[in-house]
């Protein structure tokens, strides 16, 4: 269960030293720090299920979301995730993991993304399209569909099949909220090779 300081406060005002007490929790293992000022109680909780919670508003995304929708191979041990407006990027790690969070333009943040409840935790995680466009807005420019198609199959390791079966449209509609050479190209390619 996430708590805060404040929550702490409350429970633990019966206590001189309140803060003592939160630090002989965190020394015995009933409380885990997420970041300044919010806990979790349970040490053996998911670790996507908090990313939202560490820091916000965002939603998971880039290669975390692709793994979780099958989209690369790899199992992704980095929880990554979506922000806007942020300016930087941001890095997290506690007892659950290691948290990244990125900016995505503030036209696309709030299209394709679902929330979900698991235990308790609200969590929020990019569709593959959307977590796709998210990726390539954060990549390196391509200059051609040619160079596109080599990020995609050969660094990205995207499974060419799955890729297939994305819903284009959902693509092409996210691309216009991009300023980005890469979503460019990839409109063009899905124009030119699954659109005709």
């Amino acid at each position: 269960m996430i708590v805060t300081t404040l929550n702490l406060k409350e429970k633990y005002k019966s206590y001189t030293d309140i803060n003592g007490k939160i630090k002989r929790d965190i020394d015995n293992g009933f409380l885990f720090p997420l970041v300044r000022g919010i806990y979790e109680t349970e040490s053996s909780v998911d670790g996507f299920l908090l990313a939202s919670y560490i820091y916000g508003p965002s939603y998971l995304s880039f290669e975390y979301a692709l793994s979780y929708h099958n989209l690369i191979p790899e199992r992704v041990v980095v929880y990554t995730s979506a922000t806007f407006n942020k300016r930087k990027s941001k890095v997290y790690q506690n007892h659950f993991g290691l948290y990244t969070y990125r900016d995505v333009p503030n036209a696309a943040f709030p299209y394709s993304v679902k929330a979900y409840e698991e235990d308790g935790y609200a969590y929020f995680i990019a569709s593959p399209e959307k977590a796709l466009c998210d990726l390539l807005y954060n990549r390196k420019p391509v200059t051609s569909i040619k160079e596109l198609k080599r990020l995609l199959f050969e660094d990205l390791w995207v499974n060419k099949d799955m890729f297939e079966q994305l819903n284009f449209d959902e693509i092409l509609f996210l691309s216009d909220k991009y300023i980005s050479n890469n979503m460019k190209h990839l409109r063009k390619y899905i124009e030119s090779e699954y659109m005709k």
